[in-house]
């Protein structure tokens, strides 16, 4: 009887401790969801954590099983004609984003590509490097399986040769213009350029171990490191002209933007290099780089244009700016 009562005892006490939790009203009642709702989020956000801790090295992985293009004059692998879309191309290894945007009287057509791996970003010339031959940027980007291509600078058409030039790693030329700006892309697909470049600049360059894929010498450069440049009226290429205008721009890592102002039709008359440096700072340019214009400029996706230009007035030239894909079958 007595340990009877001691247990009814015992009992009651627990009670009246556990009273203000199971009662649905009080301060302590909203104290202890409180703590509870708090341990749970904890215990999820740990969870989650664990998680992505698990993922990530896994996504690593699946990126690296990607094979790069060797930095050669080699085309990409084809395509899957699945990938295409009216506005764009994706695939595990490359999203194109195409869009218009008009803007003060200006057609702009305007490409946002991401990249999985530097050696996407690629070039390629007409015959061999350095050789006066010529051919459409339509037909090479067809012979390349390019995903999007572009004109680059015409380097053929200089008569001077005062250029600095290396495409696909080879060099062409490397005598810097000291009138010129000077854009070289790097090993990892950065673009570094330089205004008025030096041969100091140059070594600097080199002396911090970075590798020279690409180098074209045009300019003016429109944007450097995220500042949009105020460009030197007496610049080459009738800078305060209007004028079509083809620029090349990297926003983040492994992130490009292509732009195109269209110029010469009557609803597009063109742009100066100064409103086109203020479009480019405008979307985003970490580093914008102006390529040659007027009626070279040109933007070939999916076997068509991407612009108001056909076949009949396309201007061959000596060289273009491409990007393909890791996937698919590799010639």
């Amino acid at each position: 009887m007595k340990k009877t009562s001691v247990l009814l005892f015992t009992v009651a006490f627990l009670m009246t401790l556990a009273l203000p939790f199971i009662l649905p009203s009080g301060g302590l009642l909203d104290e202890a969801r409180s703590r509870m709702q708090e341990q749970l989020w904890t215990d999820e956000e740990q969870e989650e954590s664990g998680w992505l801790r698990f993922l990530m090295p896994t996504a690593r992985a699946e990126e690296e099983t990607f094979t790069p293009l060797p930095i050669d004059f080699s085309a990409g692998p084809k395509l899957n004609s699945n990938g295409f879309s009216a506005t764009g191309y994706i695939d595990d290894s490359i999203e194109l984003r195409l869009e218009t945007i008009e803007q003060d009287g200006v057609e702009y057509r305007v490409a946002h590509i991401n990249i999985a791996h530097p050696s996407q970003l690629r070039t390629a010339t007409a015959g061999k490097p350095g050789s006066s031959k010529v051919a459409l940027i339509s037909s090479m980007a067809k012979k390349y399986n390019a995903v999007l291509a572009i004109n680059a600078n015409y380097l053929s058409n200089d008569p001077v040769k005062t250029t600095f030039e290396y495409r696909m790693g080879e060099k062409i030329r490397n005598k810097i213009n000291r009138t010129k700006d000077l854009l070289i892309i790097d090993e990892n697909g950065d673009f570094h350029v330089f205004v008025l470049p030096t041969q100091e600049d140059l070594d600097a360059f080199l002396e911090a171990g970075h590798q020279i894929i690409n180098a074209f010498t045009f300019g003016p450069t429109l944007v450097k490191d995220g500042k949009m440049q105020t460009i030197n009226k007496k610049y080459g290429y009738n800078p305060m002209g209007r004028e079509p205008r083809m620029a090349i721009a990297q926003t983040g890592k492994l992130s490009y933007l292509i732009v195109l102002a269209e110029g010469r039709k009557k609803n597009s008359q063109g742009v100066t290099q100064q409103e086109l440096a203020q479009f480019m700072a405008d979307m985003g340019a970490v580093q914008a780089y102006n390529l040659d214009g007027g009626n070279s400029a040109t933007m070939v996706f999916n076997n068509g244009y991407y612009q108001r230009k056909t076949k009949a007035n396309e201007r061959g030239q000596s060289d273009m700016i491409y990007f393909a894909s890791l996937l698919g079958e590799r010639e």
